[in-house]
């Protein structure tokens, strides 16, 4: 039981901190789940600094304790070249941010007993069964079969195409294998390439999650973007989130920034150098959807929540439970000493990788606060999300600057989390 909330001061400073239009999830005074309204209105001066140093066109930050919104804020504009305030109902590129989402879709097929993790890849995606390795420079047929469970944590073998000094990623760049007309040509493209590693040794992040989508498609029949309107947006009432933005919504889609590291500014990015989200024809299910602030939390929420929000059930308790823990020594074959390996996933100490999540197994070495169990991702233009199932907490925020240099997403943990003045029972 958290204490009553502390005095006038308290709720005025909640007031400040928590507009109104935090409607469509149910909000609570911080004190009231163990939180402190003074401490969390540092975040707001954080973020527009960052926009009165030109350093970001805008952000929004929104946080969630036991399934109540306890802070929602966005400061600065939609664009630097546009004078548009930024709004809590602005849309962003979630990019990578897509993959927790297409993971969740898979394991809908999962739980109606569709595949299992074991199932190899190529059972549902034909194409694949026989692949290469590119080995001492030379294509060699691969030791083992990826399975589901080792596509759904990035040890499946396959590449991204983002090191051009890698010779299977520059083929996937000359191949622009993200660049496909619609998910037939994209595994088709990816059918001709060699795997990255051998399945089941390392783990690399990849276009994995594309496959994925690939995957539901075969399975169910339907297009990976009507699957997921159907049985999670729809559901879960995320009415702003899409792979093609509908025409009266795009004025709510603000530009996408890169930082100028030579002029020390903000550019905005040209309209050839992002996706328009008009017209879309391949689905990316490892990056094509944009989102807002409130819709993707409560995406996070019903993974918080067990699988279900607002009644409606999506997952079990069970398989989030199965999603959120660390995958890697399972899918990761141990060295030559017997040993598992040890695990770093994507540069990230301290982290293992589940299933479309990487999961915080070590809080010292993540150099954070946080949670053992802690599981999360972010996107490629700086949006980034949480679940601490330890102390309920859900943060999702959002910025649009590719790359960006800036250590907004740390800071973003330190203030959540010096905001909290009652620690869950554990």
């Amino acid at each position: 039981m958290f204490r009553r909330v502390r005095g006038l001061a308290a709720m005025l400073s909640f007031a400040l901190t928590l507009p109104l239009a935090a409607s469509t999830l149910p909000s609570a005074k911080p004190e009231s789940v163990g939180m402190s309204s003074e401490r969390l209105a540092r975040i707001t001066p954080l973020l527009q600094r960052y926009v009165d140093e030109g350093k970001l066109a805008g952000a929004t930050v929104l946080i969630e304790r036991q399934g109540r919104v306890v802070y929602f804020q966005s400061v600065g504009k939609l664009s630097v070249d546009n004078g548009a305030p930024l709004a809590k109902d602005s849309l962003f590129r979630v990019y990578s941010m897509t993959k927790p989402v297409t993971a969740v879709a898979a394991m809908i097929l999962y739980e109606e007993g569709k595949f299992q993790l074991s199932d190899p890849v190529s059972q549902f995606v034909p194409e694949l069964k026989e692949l290469k390795v590119l080995k001492d420079g030379k294509e060699v047929a691969a030791a083992s079969e990826m399975t589901m469970q080792q596509l759904l944590s990035h040890t499946a073998g396959f590449a991204y195409g983002f090191n051009q000094w890698d010779p299977v990623d520059k083929r996937y760049q000359d191949d622009k294998v993200l660049i496909s007309k619609d998910m037939n040509e994209f595994i088709g493209k990816l059918a001709k390439l060699p795997l990255r590693n051998e399945p089941g040794t390392k783990w690399q992040y990849s276009v994995a999650i594309d496959v994925t989508g690939a995957v539901i498609e075969r399975i169910s029949g339907m297009r990976l973007d009507e699957f997921m309107k159907a049985r999670l947006f729809d559901p879960l009432k995320m009415d702003d989130t899409f792979f093609d933005v509908p025409e009266a919504k795009l004025p709510r889609v603000g530009t996408n920034h890169r930082w100028d590291a030579t002029e020390k500014k903000l550019l905005v990015l040209p309209d050839g150098e992002y996706p328009v989200y008009r017209g879309t024809t391949f689905f990316s299910g490892g990056g094509g959807l944009v989102s807002s602030t409130t819709d993707y939390a409560r995406f996070a929420e019903m993974l918080r929540n067990g699988g279900a929000l607002d009644g409606v059930r999506v997952l079990s308790p069970k398989t989030i439970q199965l999603m959120t823990m660390n995958h890697l020594p399972a899918t990761i074959a141990p060295d030559k000493s017997g040993e598992s390996p040890m695990i770093t996933t994507g540069g990230f100490q301290g982290s293992g990788f589940g299933l479309g999540f990487g999961v915080v197994i070590d809080v010292p070495k993540s150099g954070n606060m946080g949670s053992v169990g802690e599981y999360s991702w972010g996107g490629a233009a700086g949006t980034v999300f949480w679940v601490d199932p330890v102390e309920e907490i859900v943060v999702v925020g959002m910025i649009q600057l590719m790359g960006s240099p800036w250590p907004l997403r740390s800071e973003l943990k330190t203030l959540t989390y010096q905001a909290i003045t009652e620690l869950e029972p554990h």
